[in-house]
């Protein structure tokens, strides 16, 4: 019996709840992911009317029967629709005549007609800059008049993301500059990443990932601050049918082995009104970090605020209407804000670099599990005591039994 309860505690039970799928993810199993940049586009050709480089990569995630597309692009404020068909042979088509032209309403299709299940839109729509005096990096206690102009990303003009795509590692990289004095010397960047398996990120925050998810790591370089007591802000739009809702979660865990110091995760998801599954979310750990080699010594908080509607006619992306029409009297509109910084720390001008890494994906967020090595440690140190007791329990019973035995009665 003991035999048995050993081999289940050491080693069964560690496997288990390390399983990084144990709680999480979606039905959908992947098989091929790829990239694809302009798709069905002559690049040779200038886009009139437009400053920045056309940008559209369309990462295809095929499964057994069904397919994910994820388009993202810098025409308008940095976007990326999720769509997902019910087909493996679901295709992307864009007329691209149309999608550069003034009139662009449904130049994006999928073919066959009627195989999406599920779409959705994140756009990145803002970055907010304020003067924080008090030093609480807290946006909503900040007065109006300490906002810095805003910076609409939609007004950036865009590098060729064509020139970092990495088609073996699936990476990408949108970078992009304002006219504005502040960004004649530095950039925002948003970098891209496809999976095709399930693992953890090399380095901080250590975000695990599967192959239903991209990745994208938000990047603030070299920017000079308005003010030398500057933070700043995230403004991201999301677009949902009205039977869909979105829900902003924060989880908590005792665990902090693949993120130092970090105990809470944020999730936003996307679920049918009165029921529980989760459609599609957006993943972050409540972290963020003020240099390239993203160090626990260069951690900031960040810190999320509440889900705010928004009216449909504010929308700055061609990509939204591009594929979801000029009407969009169906769908709800909503807004997140995220900030960085630390109360009482240090300010943006210390380093002029700030980094922050988010996971879009489809279906139920991974759920972080602890890994074999922390699950032995914890079944030793739980294990041993109980193992103690057992051995005490045998030695006092089998002393118990050879008093009796030994001792003989008085006639």
């Amino acid at each position: 019996m003991y035999l048995f309860f050993f081999f289940f505690f050491f080693f069964f039970l560690p496997l288990f709840f390390s399983s990084p799928l144990r709680g999480g993810g979606s039905n959908l199993r992947i098989v091929l992911v790829s990239l694809e940049y302009n798709p069905g586009r002559n690049n040779t050709k200038e886009a009139p009317g437009l400053d920045s480089h056309v940008n559209l990569l369309h990462i295809r995630a095929v499964g057994h029967n069904d397919t994910l597309h994820y388009l993202w692009s810098t025409l308008g404020a940095p976007t990326v629709i999720l769509i997902h068909t019910n087909t493996d042979s679901s295709q992307l088509h864009v007329n691209w005549e149309k999608l550069l032209s003034g009139n662009f309403s449904h130049a994006i299709w999928i073919e066959p007609v009627g195989a999406v299940l599920y779409s959705t839109v994140v756009i990145f729509s803002k970055i907010y800059e304020y003067y924080d005096a008090r030093n609480m990096a807290d946006l909503s206690k900040t007065p109006p008049s300490d906002f810095y102009p805003t910076y609409d990303l939609a007004d950036f003009v865009w590098d060729n993301i064509n020139e970092t795509l990495n088609y073996q590692m699936l990476t990408g990289e949108l970078r992009g500059r304002n006219a504005s004095q502040p960004f004649q010397n530095g950039s925002v960047s948003f970098k891209i990443s496809a999976f095709k398996m399930t693992q953890r990120d090399p380095i901080l925050p250590h975000l695990l990932h599967n192959a239903n998810t991209t990745k994208l790591e938000f990047v603030i370089d070299g920017i000079l601050p308005q003010g030398n007591c500057s933070h700043f802000a995230l403004e991201m739009v999301l677009l949902e049918k009205k039977e869909f809702d979105r829900k902003l979660e924060t989880i908590r865990t005792i665990d902090d082995e693949y993120t130092p110091s970090i105990f809470q995760m944020a999730e936003l998801v996307a679920v049918p009104r009165n029921r529980s599954d989760i459609l599609s979310f957006l993943q972050w750990k409540m972290v963020a970090y003020k240099s390239p080699l993203a160090l626990r010594e260069h951690s900031l908080p960040c810190r999320q605020y509440p889900i705010q509607r928004e009216n449909g006619t504010t929308l700055t992306s061609r990509m939204v209407h591009a594929f979801f029409g000029d009407g969009l009297e169906d769908y709800n509109v909503f807004a997140v804000n995220v900030s960085f910084g630390l109360a009482d720390g240090v300010f943006y001008n210390s380093t002029r670099y700030l980094t922050w890494s988010v996971l879009i994906g489809y279906g139920d967020p991974v759920k972080d599990t602890f890994s074999i090595l922390v699950i032995s440690i914890m079944a030793i140190g739980l294990g041993t005591p109980l193992l103690l007791l057992l051995i005490g329990g045998i030695v006092v019973c089998y002393k118990r039994r050879n008093k009796f035995s030994d001792y003989e009665p008085i006639n």
